[in-house]
């Protein structure tokens, strides 16, 4: 049975590119791309994608660490796809599994999966010590307020004016969702 060829892209973050993921010499039917971390199954276009695939079909990665950085969840994904008939096929590595994988395949994904995990731990790790750097100098961690308090200040009184969100937004150099998000923090 030949069905679709469907891709999994996903970055980390929104500001990230996804450019790089490239499936060349592969004719894809449908996308499904995630911004957000591969440590966790609550993904929305990973979910909507189990649900889309059939039996016949082809799943594509650029990678085995954009489908999961979580060794367990790899081997689940992979075996819950290939019961379904469905293959699953990482590109950078050239492999495809379909269920019917020899054993040598199964402890590369094992490998690269459990270094995929390890690279997570290894981030994670670094992003804690730059936070705990970061306060021992007295800075705060994260990113920077959009707006300066004084400008949060003209935005409040500027919506209790009833003045059109939309247009503040642009007199601030922000975007609407950023707007809604300060009222919902004051």
């Amino acid at each position: 049975m030949v069905g679709q060829i469907v891709a999994y892209v996903r970055v980390s973050s929104s500001y990230q590119c996804i450019d790089r993921q490239t499936f060349e010499g592969v004719s894809v039917d449908k996308t499904f791309t995630d911004k957000c971390s591969g440590s966790t199954r609550n993904r929305p276009a990973l979910t909507e994608m189990l649900g889309y695939v059939r039996e016949g079909d082809t799943i594509v990665c650029h990678s085995i660490d954009r489908l999961a950085r979580d060794l367990g969840d790899l081997m689940r994904l992979v075996q819950i796809l290939t019961r379904r008939g469905t293959s699953v096929r990482f590109m950078k590595e050239g492999l495809t599994f379909t269920g019917e994988d020899s054993p040598m395949q199964d402890l590369i994904m094992q490998i690269f999966g459990a270094v995929a995990q390890f690279e997570r731990a290894l981030i994670r790790e670094r992003q804690e010590e730059g936070q705990i750097a970061a306060r021992t100098k007295g800075r705060l961690p994260g990113r920077k307020p959009k707006l300066s308090p004084e400008q949060v200040t003209e935005l409040n009184k500027r919506v209790a004016d009833r003045e059109p969100k939309a247009q503040i937004a642009r007199d601030l150099g922000i975007s609407r969702e950023t707007l809604y998000s300060y009222l919902n923090t004051t």
